[in-house]
């Protein structure tokens, strides 16, 4: 077996453990605050070992059975990487809202789904996630192009 099948199992482990040391940095809650549950930093420490006990699971099924060599992803795996990469833009610079509008219209698109449907839900999904989350919710959203406009 070539060593070429355990990067991704050694970037997973190297992140997880990156996150339990982040994790540990984190001050411990008084008492008075947490009571008897867990303290905040117990979660993230929590799913990180799960995590390394996965990628345990996973090396071990890499050397019992080699893996096939797999053929180039279609371009549509790869535009919809390049879609999250300009969501998180959007989202950061423009409006969480118009991300997702834009992302969910580009990403039928790309999948195959028909242009009016696409446009029909990219624009109407956000507009229901904003309704229900300000005005039954009445949680309000970050500032951004559309959110500014809203609450003026």
């Amino acid at each position: 077996m070539s060593p070429r099948h355990y990067i991704v199992p050694a970037i997973i482990a190297v992140c997880s453990v990156a996150v339990i040391l982040v994790a540990l940095q984190l001050d411990e809650s008084p008492p008075m605050i947490v009571g008897e549950s867990m303290q905040p930093r117990a979660w993230p420490i929590f799913l990180m070992v799960i995590n390394l006990i996965l990628v345990a699971v996973l090396v071990l099924q890499l050397r019992k059975n080699t893996p096939d060599t797999v053929s180039l992803e279609p371009f549509a795996t790869w535009g919809s990487m390049a879609l999250m990469i300009l969501f998180y833009a959007l989202t950061t610079w423009v409006d969480m809202f118009v991300g997702i509008a834009v992302v969910m219209f580009g990403m039928s698109l790309l999948w195959g789904g028909r242009i009016w449907v696409s446009a029909l839900t990219a624009i109407l999904t956000p507009l229901l996630v904003f309704l229900l989350f300000d005005l039954v919710l009445q949680i309000r959203f970050p500032r951004g192009l559309l959110t500014n406009w809203y609450y003026g």
